[in-house]
């Protein structure tokens, strides 16, 4: 593919731009002026996350004024409703936010040198937009991702639907790895020799920065667990023993009916909501656990307390549907996508880091790096019309494949027979051939890549132009 000049760059980011004047809009509707948003901070902190130690120098975010500490925040929004924030950046190197799964102006993306400049040390930025879906979305930066996810920016959003039915509690689940030596100092980011494989896992397994949390419950009751697995590299398998649970939504998007949870693989950047049904007696747990692989354990544990409300499972019904649009498959442009390994180029020098390898591309065309004159699009879609991505994973690894701003549908795969509703993430299995219908309903550059990020970062990664 012929490279892009930074000036032809610009020249075709006037949607962006476009984008960008939207979300200015829904800040004068709802009022919001400069000295009025609310902070996000990215900062420093010393952490203990490991047993043996604390980890100094953990990067996290902080909502507001309060004190520097801790996790980053569960970020609540509301469906339809404005939501403004300035980022402050005050780490030593620069960052940004992306809002993952929100399908919002593309100006707000959060990708440096695609959709928005960096956010130095010291300096600020502000993000106003609308979430249009309800769910559970996360938030992390896009520059530097291995090092800056790894060391703890990934936070959790929950968006509102005042639609939605009200359950007896709910408990939000943060799972990510840390990669921690003796101490809980940091270790090397990554290997070589992993990244050109599955990923490089963590070394201490964590569920909201503790690991094998237990949280009350109310016994006998209907609890929504929301979940999202925000690591750098590692997939999941989910199961639960003690009780019997309900999936609602995958990715944000609610199942048409909810169905058991048996088990489920959950990669990088995905999210399901569950309805637990706790048990009967004060006391008994709910043991929530990670499967894959030859050695099983627990992510957390859920303790009945109180009086038994003696809940029926039965009564849970579909949550109300996202306004995700359908591709019309009669008109459909269809795209082949291949995933593949490839050793063709060494990556550019960024600022937002590079790894200093490339093993994989998507049709034979590795990302560079995040450069002022990035490779060109994938293809250039056109507003409103339909698209079929025909995408082959052309590799023995699982590849869990992210795009920013749309959501999509697995139409049929050679690898599934249960195919979930609409998403921003498809686990695309080993040698998986799937068709995935959408409709380009957001005008702006958005970005393609696997979020396993080692892979991102050496080269499984692109982006679509909507104009």
């Amino acid at each position: 593919m012929p490279i892009l000049t930074r000036r032809n760059l610009l020249k075709g980011s006037a949607a962006a731009a476009a984008s960008f004047s939207v979300g200015a809009g829904f800040a004068a509707r709802a009022q919001i002026t400069a000295d009025d948003l609310p902070l996000l901070k990215a900062h420093f902190t010393d952490v203990r996350i490991a047993a043996d130690g604390i980890t100094p120098k953990v990067m996290s975010y902080t909502a507001g004024e309060t004190a520097a500490t801790g996790m980053p925040p569960v970020l609540r929004m509301t469906k339809g409703k404005p939501f403004a924030t300035r980022l402050m950046n005050a780490l030593e190197e620069p960052t940004t936010v992306h809002w993952h799964g929100l399908r919002i102006p593309n100006a707000m993306d959060g990708v440096p040198e695609i959709t928005q400049p960096y956010v130095y040390p010291g300096d600020g930025f502000d993000y106003v937009f609308t979430p249009p879906d309800a769910g559970t979305f996360w938030y992390h930066p896009h520059c530097n991702t291995l090092t800056q996810m790894g060391h703890g920016l990934t936070g959790v959003i929950v968006v509102e639907n005042p639609e939605d039915p009200v359950f007896d509690a709910e408990i939000v689940l943060n799972l990510r790895d840390w990669r921690l030596g003796a101490g809980g100092a940091f270790i090397t980011p990554f290997k070589p020799r992993d990244a050109a494989r599955g990923g490089t896992y963590g070394t201490v397994r964590t569920a909201n920065w503790q690991q094998e949390p237990r949280y009350d419950a109310p016994t006998g009751g209907l609890v929504r667990i929301r979940i999202a697995a925000t690591d750098v590299t590692r997939i999941y398998t989910l199961a639960l023993e003690g009780a019997a649970a309900r999936i609602i939504a995958l990715d944000a998007s609610p199942v048409a009916t909810p169905h058991p949870l048996d088990l489920l693989d959950l990669g990088p950047g995905q999210r399901v909501d569950v309805v637990l049904r706790m048990p009967d007696n004060e006391g008994e747990t709910v043991t929530l656990s990670n499967v894959r692989g030859n050695n099983p354990w627990t992510i957390a544990t859920f303790r009945a307390t109180g009086a038994s409300l003696k809940r029926d499972l039965r009564d849970v019904s579909a949550l109300p549907a996202n306004p995700v649009a359908e591709a019309d498959l009669s008109t459909a442009e269809r795209i082949p996508l291949d995933f593949t390994a490839t050793a063709e180029h060494a990556p550019s020098p960024s600022l937002c880091g590079t790894l200093g390898y490339t093993f994989w591309a998507i049709n034979k065309v590795p990302w560079p790096g995040d450069t002022p004159d990035p490779i060109s699009p994938l293809a250039e879609l056109k507003l409103g019309k339909s698209y079929v991505l025909q995408v082959a994973n052309r590799t023995p690894h699982a590849h869990p494949i992210h795009l920013h701003g749309m959501s999509f549908r697995i139409l049929s795969s050679n690898k599934r027979a249960i195919l979930p509703p609409p998403t921003d993430t498809i686990l695309l299995l080993p040698d998986e051939q799937a068709e995935l219908g959408l409709v380009a309903d957001n005008l702006g550059d958005w970005m393609l890549h696997c979020h396993i990020i080692e892979h991102q970062k050496t080269g499984m990664t692109g982006y679509f132009r909507v104009a």
